[in-house]
């Protein structure tokens, strides 16, 4: 044990500094004393594994705890990013948008609302669409415009007040709005 530590000591002496600067090179001198400390707990930790000459081997480790640092940053903000979100605004005045919009989509007919659901919320690109309702591309990107052309008119007439909500055509009422349909019983 006293061996291990008086070669920890002699590497942490020999080469604390060049790490520090090789991170503050990389990354600024906020974080750095924290990355070298990470570094040398590492070392610490895998003594045994450490070559001669140790500084490449530190720089290595420095470099992965750095790459680890930022990517939890990277995460913290992601999350941050994403409660602010949630937070922003009010959640009735989006529960309302959303509300209008599935009304309106309940006005339009079938094929209209199929046309818009592909793309809106199974994330098909209008060529992938197409192959699903068999036309070609450019048939389907003008289906697409018109029947957002209707969803907007049927989104503006439901802005107006009404004492119910208007339904053009044939147009059912629009089933449960989950983004997967059950195929089992679509096909039973």
């Amino acid at each position: 044990m006293a061996d291990d530590a008086y070669r920890f000591t002699g590497m942490y002496d020999e080469c604390r500094q060049r790490v520090w600067a090789y991170v503050v090179s990389r990354a600024g001198r906020q974080v750095a004393d924290e990355v070298v400390s990470e570094t040398f707990a590492i070392a610490w930790r895998r003594l045994d594994d450490v070559p001669e000459p140790a500084l490449p081997w530190l720089l290595g480790v420095a470099r992965n705890v750095l790459r680890d640092n930022v990517r939890a940053e990277i995460r913290r903000e992601a999350l941050a990013a994403e409660l602010r979100a949630w937070t922003e605004g009010d959640v009735a005045d989006e529960v309302t948008e959303r509300m209008g919009v599935l009304r309106a989509l309940a006005t339009l007919g079938e094929d209209d609302r199929e046309i818009l659901i592909l793309v809106a919320w199974h994330g098909l690109s209008p060529k992938e669409a197409a192959r699903v309702i068999g036309c070609s591309s450019a048939a389907y990107r003008v289906r697409l415009h018109r029947a957002r052309k209707r969803l907007r008119q049927a989104m503006e007439a439901g802005s107006e007040p009404s004492t119910s909500p208007r339904r053009t055509g044939n147009a059912p009422a629009l089933p449960s709005m989950s983004p997967v349909r059950n195929l089992s019983e679509e096909w039973s």
